[in-house]
């Protein structure tokens, strides 16, 4: 047990990966995994590892994510 002067550890890259694609492993919609994962504030190579994807796919379904909202609020 972790004394408590001591800081928690920073979770690495792979361990953030790794939590991330288990946010997501259920999901089939990219836009939907995209707006997930980008609550953690991944960047877009993250993500588009993350979801096995380009760096285009992920662009394009944050832009596509963000028509639709700009739509729904008129």
């Amino acid at each position: 047990m972790p004394n408590k002067s001591q800081e928690p550890a920073t979770p690495t890259r792979s361990e953030i990966l790794m939590l991330g694609y288990l946010c997501v492993r259920d999901k089939k919609n990219l836009s939907e995994m995209v707006e997930i994962l980008d609550r953690f504030c991944l960047g877009d190579p993250d993500i588009a590892t993350i979801c096995g994807c380009t760096l285009q796919s992920v662009y394009n379904a944050r832009q596509k994510a963000k028509n639709k909202k700009k739509i729904q609020n008129g």
